[in-house]
């Protein structure tokens, strides 16, 4: 049994050696992947809606957090040209409110201000940072994202090679063209490149399409890969996963 075991081990360390022995650049979902979003999102959404109950009470009387989602979602069915920008929608969604109430649209653009300041009020999982330090010491490396983190405004620009997100580069994640934005700006091949993340449709079957390297990030131990789908190169509970997952790291 013994043997059996220390065969097997032996063999997974020769497929992840082979997997990866071309691998140049990691490129890395931000939400859920870095840091919790929910709490963010929730925080960043209470900032705005007492924002209005200060400035405009008329307007907070007749709005919500969850109106003005529902009020983005049918903007992202009008305009599906737009639906990519999460800034947009969220100016948009206000102003028109706004405008209904016979208030300057600027609001949008006043309260998108207040919420951008909380939704970069992040909290890493506590893995995140050491994990980056050792990987940037082994391989180049860049985000892309379909949020409006701005890794900047946050503090880690200068660990990244490059950050991308949706609203910048015109189409969101999981369209291939995303991922071949990444290809093209590093200059990699596909199987030069581990794209990290979450989501199994954004993160994952998405890159595949391209041929990508793809490590599913499964902090939840309850969540299940869904039934049918290409399964992931390598499976994650933390980034030291990954650190641990990859032979070349010195």
């Amino acid at each position: 049994m013994g043997g059996i075991l220390a065969a097997a081990i032996l063999l997974a360390r020769f497929y992840r050696l082979a997997m990866f022995s071309q691998l140049r650049l990691i490129c890395f979902d931000l939400d859920n992947t870095f840091w919790p979003i929910e709490p963010v999102i929730r925080a960043a959404d209470q900032a705005v809606e007492r924002w209005l109950e200060l400035h405009y009470p008329a307007l907070a009387a007749l709005t919500s957090p969850a109106l003005l989602r529902d009020a983005r979602f049918d903007l992202a069915r009008q305009y599906p040209d737009q639906a990519h920008d999460l800034t947009w929608l969220r100016i948009e969604a206000l102003a028109r409110c706004a405008l209904a109430q016979g208030l300057p649209t600027a609001v949008g653009r006043e309260g998108f201000e207040v919420f951008i300041a909380a939704r970069h009020r992040v909290e890493f999982y506590p893995d995140v940072l050491p994990a980056l330090d050792v990987l940037g010491q082994n391989f180049r490396l860049a985000t892309l994202s379909n949020g409006n983190a701005d890794t900047r405004r946050i503090g880690v620009a200068e660990r990244f090679e490059f950050s991308l997100n949706a609203a910048l580069i015109g189409y969101a994640k999981p369209d291939p063209r995303a991922f071949q934005k990444v290809l093209d700006l590093s200059g990699c091949h596909p199987a030069e490149v581990l794209y990290v993340g979450d989501d199994p449709d954004h993160d994952i079957a998405g890159p595949q399409k391209l041929g990508l390297r793809t490590a599913w990030m499964r902090r939840d131990p309850a969540c299940d890969w869904p039934a049918g789908r290409t399964a992931p190169d390598v499976v994650l509970a933390t980034l030291a996963d990954l650190v641990s997952a990859l032979p070349c790291v010195r």
